[in-house]
């Protein structure tokens, strides 16, 4: 009359097997919406900068800032348009700073999943995970890395839902040229002026980065098509690496590693 009840061994092993089933079921879905949340508040920094860099042009005849060599960054340019805002200056797939406490001698580059980091010298308020279109800006000297020419200087201009302005970015700016090459490996992080496509080439959203154009529409872009993009006045867009240049699937799976090939269009 007093036999106690339970579970027995074989039903406990049965609920634990059940349990680690949904587990495996559901672990994958919290992933890819937790990848979802990340990229979503990303797009959301990037809205917020557009609004930045609209507000500064409105302020200033319609024009962005003027770059010199030495001076004129976007963000000490515009410092007071966002410096009370620290959250939208990294995303959160890249939320850990290289340098972050701006020591001599460190390296302050970033990389696919961290921000770059605080500059020792002439800093205004720490790292980020983003990136200016260096063909954006009104230029001081000429040439200023590259031929006058090529600036957009102000958003107001043809095409400019094509035009990229401010981007997922391991270093605070880039210019892209058509004749530049893609990363070798996933990761491959060149420190130079040159072949600067490398600094936006990054997979840090599934095969995308994120973008906020000219017209200060904001969208998530195929690692593929950052080629195709317009990134300044002469830009080639049918170059070696664009579906209208010619490029094949064999293309970027002979290039480097073949890291590239299989990622979404």
């Amino acid at each position: 009359m007093n036999k106690k009840k339970g579970f027995t061994l074989i039903e406990l092993l049965v609920v634990i097997a059940i349990i680690a089933l949904l587990m495996g079921i559901l672990m994958p879905a919290l992933t890819a919406v937790k990848k979802k949340a990340r990229d979503v508040m990303c797009q959301s920094n990037l809205k917020q900068w557009g609004n930045i860099f609209l507000m500064y042009t409105d302020n200033n005849n319609g024009n962005f800032n003027t770059r010199f060599g030495d001076s004129g960054r976007w963000m000490d340019a515009m410092v007071d348009y966002y410096i009370s805002n620290e959250d939208i200056r990294l995303c959160p797939t890249a939320s850990k700073l290289a340098n972050p406490t701006g020591a001599q001698g460190v390296d302050w580059w970033g990389s696919t999943f961290m921000a770059w980091g605080k500059i020792p010298s002439w800093d205004a308020g720490g790292g980020r995970s983003y990136g200016v279109n260096g063909y954006i800006y009104v230029p001081g000297e000429d040439p200023l890395y590259k031929p006058a020419k090529r600036f957009w200087r102000t958003p107001h201009v043809n095409g400019a839902s094509d035009i990229p302005m401010f981007l997922d970015c391991y270093f605070w700016c880039g210019w892209p040229d058509d004749d530049d090459t893609p990363p070798e490996y996933d990761g491959h992080k060149i420190t130079g002026d040159e072949n600067a496509m490398n600094r936006y080439f990054i997979n840090r959203h599934d095969g995308a980065i994120n973008a906020v154009f000219l017209d200060f529409n904001v969208r998530k872009v195929p690692l593929k098509e950052l080629f195709s993009l317009n990134w300044h006045k002469g830009y080639n867009r049918a170059n070696a690496w664009t579906i209208a240049g010619g490029v094949t699937y064999e293309d970027w799976k002979n290039w480097g590693d073949g890291w590239i090939a299989d990622l979404k269009n």
